[in-house]
């Protein structure tokens, strides 16, 4: 298990870290239900101080997601802001013209023409996931920024797979253990009615396996691996496996293990993709109302 050397713990409710030079005095406050945290009292535009940074490490790893309020962050202040956590990654997904999706992106529900639509060019993030589970080494960290916003709705939500694997009985999680998962690209888009992946999208990203239950490589902690790209389980039929990952899925995702971000415009929301899964919800007008964020992901190591 890896370890962050030097770092200030990382505690809720009104604790407070001091660095140099932009003097922040950083408040990490815990949300209810146990998932998530908010932070206060800091700006996450470059320089930040070593002990800030240092300090909102901590606190990722010990609540999971992460929220800014108020912020105004350019393309280029988002990846220096993730850079603190690991290396900034590009993307295996192709825009509308074909051009490589950038590192840093808008994720809308606008049409090519600026539009909002019902049908937006990618409707996957409707489904829980966690980040690029179909490459070999998926992300650490997913980052939004809020750029445009419906007058109501167009929630986030993240289900904690570290406490619903804490809540499994001890024979089921002892049957998981030795269990991987089959991830695949083509298979979400398929499943979810998103447009097929290009030649170039399915020769970068072909089918992986990962364990069902994956270990923490910082802390350690146990949870499940779900989402929307498995498309089986190695030596189990298919019918059995796709039981199992809907059972799974449905225990998951139950209320007490969910938080539901309810956006407002500046909004910061970056979470760990190794123990969360995360969807977007489509409880709004999308056809009328424009919801524009921006995005940015650092790269993981291979799940264990």
């Amino acid at each position: 298990m890896k370890s962050i050397p030097n770092e200030p713990a990382a505690r809720s409710d009104s604790s407070r870290t001091r660095g140099l030079p932009m003097a922040e005095a950083l408040t990490i406050r815990a949300l209810p239900g146990g998932l998530g945290a908010e932070l206060t009292d800091v700006d996450l535009r470059p320089p930040m101080a070593d002990a800030t940074s240092a300090a909102i490490r901590q606190a990722f790893l010990s609540h999971r997601v992460l929220v800014v309020r108020k912020q105004t962050l350019s393309a280029d202040d988002m990846a220096s802001f993730a850079a603190i956590f690991g290396e900034v990654e590009g993307n295996v997904f192709r825009e509308r013209d074909g051009t490589a999706m950038k590192a840093v992106h808008q994720i809308s529900n606008l049409d090519a023409n600026g539009q909002p639509v019902e049908q937006p060019y990618i409707k996957s993030n409707y489904f829980w996931h966690s980040d690029k589970a179909y490459l070999a080494v998926p992300a650490l960290l997913t980052m939004l920024h809020a750029l445009e916003l419906p007058p109501s709705g167009g929630d986030t939500q993240f289900a904690d797979m570290t406490a619903a694997y804490a809540a499994l009985p001890e024979e089921r999680k002892r049957a998981l253990a030795p269990l991987a998962a089959i991830h695949s690209l083509e298979y979400m888009r398929e499943s979810t009615g998103d447009r097929p992946p290009t030649a170039e999208e399915k020769a970068a990203a072909p089918p992986v396996t990962h364990p069902l239950v994956r270990t923490h490589p910082d802390t350690g902690a146990r949870s499940l691996y779900l989402g929307m790209y498995c498309s089986g389980i190695v030596g189990m039929k298919s019918a059995a496996a796709r039981a199992l990952l809907d059972e799974l899925m449905a225990h998951a995702t139950q209320e007490r293990f969910v938080y539901t971000h309810r956006w407002r415009p500046g909004d910061v929301v970056l979470w760990d993709n190794r123990c969360l899964l995360h969807r977007a919800l489509d409880n709004y007008a999308m056809g009328t109302y424009r919801r524009v964020l921006r995005r940015v992901v650092v790269k993981g190591s291979a799940p264990f």
